[in-house]
């Protein structure tokens, strides 16, 4: 079940006050969706482009972004498991493991993972975060198989069933997932009161 923010309302304040400017956002184009939109992502779709593409609510992602650092900052980060099979979220997400201390999986994920012990690979979790549920969905299988929860980057054609906590975002291009993961790496820092210093120039993946 989805994990609800009692101030969830609240994004839709006119003095909501979001981590960076919206154009910032809209730069990055994290609200930028496919064509395609799923019952479970409905909420989050701001409205429908006349090239068919749905568009994310902005606010929501903003909000969102707070919650799931709010939620990594409370786990220790050496369990804490970062995950992307896509090639943009590669680099950003090695990046934010660097940053809150957490292990990161990048490409194909290994079957078994986290509930195989002989495997050399073996590693258990206290909380997982995937980049697409649907790239990453052998993790994410094992990790509800556990009762790990799961945070994840959800766009408007993903199925957010086996996700605990959703981050509506664009979860396909290169710069859009380099701002998700800045963010993330900045608001959990912050909450934890580790330096941070790093520039959202540092997380993207070069071309």
């Amino acid at each position: 079940m989805e994990i609800e923010s009692e101030s969830e309302n609240e994004i839709k304040d006119v003095g909501y006050e979001s981590i960076i400017p919206l154009d910032e956002f809209l730069a990055a184009g994290i609200h930028i969706g496919t064509q395609q939109k799923t019952k479970d992502m409905m909420k989050f779709v701001y409205r429908v482009r006349t090239d068919g593409l749905y568009v994310l609510d902005i606010q929501a992602t903003d909000q969102r972004i707070r919650l799931a650092a709010a939620m990594l900052a409370k786990y220790d980060p050496t369990k804490i498991l970062l995950v992307s099979a896509r090639q943009y979220g590669h680099h950003p997400v090695k990046m934010l493991a660097k940053t809150i201390g957490a292990k990161a999986m990048i490409g194909r994920f290994i079957p078994g993972t986290l509930t195989n012990p002989n495997l050399d690979i073996f590693f258990e979790p206290d909380v997982v975060m995937v980049t697409d549920p649907h790239g990453d969905n052998q993790l994410v299988k094992e990790a509800v198989s556990i009762g790990i929860p799961v945070i994840g980057l959800c766009d408007t054609n993903n199925s957010t069933s086996n996700v605990d906590l959703v981050i509506p975002t664009n979860n396909k291009g290169r710069k859009a997932l380099s701002l998700v993961y800045w963010l993330l790496a900045k608001k959990t820092a912050d909450i934890k009161g580790i330096p941070f210093n790093l520039n959202l120039e540092d997380f993207e993946t070069e071309l």
